[in-house]
């Protein structure tokens, strides 16, 4: 048998669940979850399942159902809709659209995302479902689509309701599926500012412009009620990496982006992903048995990919073993050996060891001279 240490990493592999906290952070938020998007892993999370009120966060299903419609083909956003009284009249954050007026999708958009305009989604609920009630319905078949299982929708803009609610995790899960199924509509969410009716506003997310502004911010939303207190759902891509984060029930606009800034940050800098045997790399070489090959080269089965935290280092001692000399034929991608990473404090994770070769087996009379020749002379098997 041989067993080789193939490398030594300073760090430590933390074991996850959905409910554990990878990072250790105090925070006054009273909901609060950080998700990242590649591992689909949580690195933080406080009161995520606690039912909340999203406020204007829950426009973002309402773009959710737009953007499908617009990539199933039913609209177009050159399409234009009918502003009612009902969305006209709406008050809190606005787009300030004119009564009776035509608008276009694109520009309902706009102002839905970037002003979080109250008209704007009104708008376009009723040209979607024909009134907000209806289009309520739809928001919330949606969210049984999406598994998002403790949300109940009541209007198209988060407006106060006694029946609203949701969870951050369950917005969690709206806001991947909405990158990851409209990712060309999705790059309305990094607009800065949008002018309407001669209204110049910009966009209400801090992590996008201003003092709190967070480097790879792309997105999404802001929200905000008495009932609620300040909440924000943001997404932020760094080195092809991206973690989102929804907070809720801070006490100041201030609090909010201050807060926001700083457990993205946190979670950039104290977090990373360790890949290793990426490329099909070869390990070590094994000698052959009675093969028409004398060696054979050894990599990982797949790729290693997990979460690092930088606040527990601790050595990683990684060895490969295998029995050795390995009797041919072998066929490339069969099992040799196994790879032991061995962490402190947790039990080891393993991955298989196999050829990165094809050997052939050799014929009767080969084999015997290949026999005699390593019984006489050792080293070479072949």
């Amino acid at each position: 048998m041989k067993i080789k240490t193939i490398f030594t990493l300073i760090l430590i592999i933390i074991p996850f669940t959905v409910y554990g906290n990878f990072l250790k952070i105090n925070t006054p938020a009273k909901q609060v979850i950080l998700y990242d998007h590649e591992l689909k892993k949580v690195l933080f999370e406080k009161n995520s399942n606690d039912l909340m009120k999203p406020a204007s966060m829950a426009k973002i299903m309402t773009a959710y159902i737009v953007f499908d419609r617009l990539q199933e083909g039913s609209l177009n956003l050159e399409d234009k809709f009918v502003i009612s009284k009902n969305a006209w009249k709406k008050g809190g954050s606005r787009t300030f659209l004119k009564l009776n007026s035509e608008v276009t999708i694109s520009d309902l958009l706009m102002g839905l995302i970037v002003q979080s305009g109250n008209d704007a989604a009104i708008a376009l609920a009723e040209g979607i479902a024909g009134s907000e009630e209806d289009f309520a319905l739809q928001m919330n078949q949606y969210a049984d689509l999406l598994e998002m299982n403790n949300t109940y929708f009541t209007n198209s803009t988060g407006w106060p309701h006694e029946d609203l609610k949701t969870t951050a995790y369950d917005l969690v899960k709206l806001t991947e599926a909405l990158i990851n199924n409209f990712p060309k509509l999705y790059k309305l969410f990094i607009e800065r500012e949008f002018t309407f009716n001669n209204i110049r506003q910009p966009n209400r997310n801090p992590l996008l412009i201003g003092r709190y502004k967070v480097p790879g911010a792309d997105g999404l939303k802001t929200g905000h009620t008495n009932e609620s207190g300040y909440g924000l759902i943001g997404s932020v891509v760094r080195k092809n990496r991206r973690i989102t984060l929804v907070v809720n029930g801070l006490n100041s606009m201030k609090q909010r982006g201050k807060e926001s800034k700083r457990l993205l940050e946190l979670a950039f800098r104290e977090t990373y992903i360790l890949r290793a045997f990426q490329n099909n790399d070869i390990l070590s070489t094994a000698n052959v048995w009675l093969g028409n090959k004398s060696k054979i080269n050894l990599m990982a089965e797949k790729p290693l990919k997990v979460l690092v935290n930088r606040s527990a280092l601790r050595m990683i001692k990684t060895t490969i073993i295998w029995n050795d000399p390995v009797k041919a034929p072998i066929k490339i991608g069969e099992k040799i050996g196994i790879i032991n990473i061995k962490i402190p404090g947790r039990e080891k994770l393993e991955l298989n060891l196999v050829s990165k070769d094809n050997v052939n087996g050799l014929g009767p009379i080969d084999k015997i001279k290949s026999a005699m020749n390593y019984l006489i002379f050792g080293g070479d098997i072949n």
